[in-house]
């Protein structure tokens, strides 16, 4: 596909909606609409056969969801991903890592959005301070056994499909 023109149609701190004219491998014209984030990163804290997971409150559902800790930074910042992934571990679970270890990448929803992200396994943890954003003040933290973790997949508890994706690449390095 070629891009013909673009227009930017909504823009915050978070996100820009553009609009492309594109023309397609045989000529004709089309319309995609586009989200740009900044890239994002996901945490895997392992320990004791568990995991740790945070639960909030997700506005555009209407539900709280059960996730591993995972986030951006404002401003469609691109950072260091470790850096990135380091800061959403101890800014919402209070969790510092001893060890990192890359186990993917991923996009999060690459049919209209441009965001990438990479998830981390971080183990040899050790309990800190929360340093939570505002929209994360209602946020819980918990540990579950990884069956009980397998069982809230199967039973849709867990919803969440970076959290889902995620635990596939970790039982694909073996964990």
């Amino acid at each position: 596909m070629k891009t013909i023109s673009s227009r930017v149609v909504y823009e915050n701190p978070w996100l820009l909606v553009r609009e492309d004219e594109i023309e397609r491998a045989d000529g004709s014209p089309g319309i995609y609409s586009v989200v740009d984030k900044g890239n994002y990163a996901v945490v895997v804290p392992f320990e004791n056969d568990g995991f740790w997971l945070v639960e909030q409150y997700r506005y555009p559902v209407g539900k709280r969801s059960w996730e591993f800790p995972m986030g951006t930074y404002p401003g469609r910042r691109t950072v260091d991903p470790l850096e990135l992934a380091q800061r959403e571990l101890l800014e919402e679970t209070g969790l510092r890592a001893e060890r990192w270890e890359l186990l993917g990448e991923l996009y999060c929803v690459p049919g209209f959005s441009s965001q990438g992200g990479h998830v981390y396994l971080a183990t040899g943890l050790v309990p800190g301070e929360f340093a939570r954003e505002p929209e994360e003040q209602d946020m819980r933290l918990a540990w579950f056994a990884r069956a009980d973790l397998e069982k809230m997949m199967r039973d849709g508890t867990i919803r969440d499909a970076q959290t889902i994706a995620c635990y596939g690449f970790f039982l694909l390095h073996g964990k």
